[in-house]
């Protein structure tokens, strides 16, 4: 590459927060420190990113503060702790990260922008809402929820309790889209936070938020789909995509055509909830992009898998 690769980076749950973190603003500082100087030694290196996050435990954790206080202060929509979560997951990314840069001598601003994301009302997950959100509840508050504020409650009788589910949408237009394109490449712009917050947009023109939850990988392809990037880099926490993940007969892949990831993810190698909506992503961006490429991997093997070192490479064929 000629170092001026125009990079959407997707950051998994690992770079915010660690496994056995207590949750604390602190602790997430604290990862996200790390998490910052990979990224600042890809800048160093001349690749121009947009930064887009996860959010699940984050707005989980404000949620369960605002159902806790409702006695005291009105609970806040889903919607509006989606964007909370944006802005202090943004102000961490933010302060360590213009601080690393200063290190390699770049002069570059890091911004949080607050994005909302349009899904289609006539989403079918608004018909069958199965994404697990906020606290666990026994069944009489779960009724009583239901009954009060129309919640749909489902129970994890795995997890001893009942909780909140809501619709888990597609992306279909970042309504900040522009701003970000006007902001790149002079800032490092940090945007479409768990996978926007989600709005849906009225017959006069108005947006209106939604209880919803929008897959952060998914947000990043459109993103980079619609502002023209080279590649969408996806980190999590593994370095390779595999097929018969955790068996004696895993096998980790160097590289995905699109014929090969469908006929996977059909097998059900990749697990609904964890590696496919990542895998489906990136077979969307090099669908629609079929001379770019999309790359999963660690957030430690971030330069590698640029330099096609490592990590799980898809292409068109």
């Amino acid at each position: 590459m000629n170092g001026k690769e125009k990079v959407v980076i997707a950051l998994g749950g690992n770079a915010l927060q660690s496994k056995d973190s207590d949750g604390t603003a602190a602790s997430q500082l604290t990862v996200v420190k790390d998490t910052v100087e990979i990224l600042a030694e890809l800048s160093a290196a001349g690749y121009e990113m947009a930064v887009v996050h996860g959010n699940g435990p984050q707005v989980g954790r404000i949620l369960l503060s605002s159902e806790t206080a409702k006695d005291v202060v009105p609970p806040m929509p889903l919607e509006v702790c989606g964007a909370m979560s944006q802005g202090y997951i943004g102000y961490h990314i933010q302060q360590a990260f213009g601080h690393e840069l200063a290190k390699h001598g770049i002069d570059a601003p890091v911004v949080t922008l607050a994005t909302q994301t349009i899904v289609d009302a006539a989403d079918p997950s608004f018909e069958n809402p199965t994404k697990p959100i906020g606290p666990f509840y026994n069944e009489a508050e779960a009724r009583q929820l239901e009954a009060e504020r129309g919640y749909v409650m489902r129970e994890d009788a795995a997890r001893g309790g009942w909780r909140r589910v809501v619709a888990s949408p597609k992306p279909v237009k970042i309504v900040e889209e522009k701003a970000i394109e006007l902001l790149w490449p002079d800032a490092i712009v940090v945007c479409v936070g768990g996978g926007g917050i989600p709005v849906v947009q009225n017959a006069d023109g108005s947006l209106e938020g939604v209880a919803a939850v929008i897959d952060k990988d998914f947000g990043a392809e459109l993103l980079a789909e619609n502002v023209g990037a080279d590649t969408l880099l996806i980190l999590t926490e593994v370095e390779k995509v595999a097929v018969n993940f955790g068996t004696p007969d895993q096998v980790d892949l160097d590289h995905l055509s699109l014929e090969e990831a469908a006929r996977y993810c059909a097998e059900g190698q990749f697990g609904s909830g964890s590696m496919q909506p990542k895998v489906e992503a990136c077979m969307k961006f090099v669908r629609a992009n079929p001379s770019k490429r999309a790359i999963i991997t660690s957030l430690a093997k971030a330069r590698e898998a640029l330099a096609s070192e490592t990590g799980t490479h898809f292409t068109y064929a």
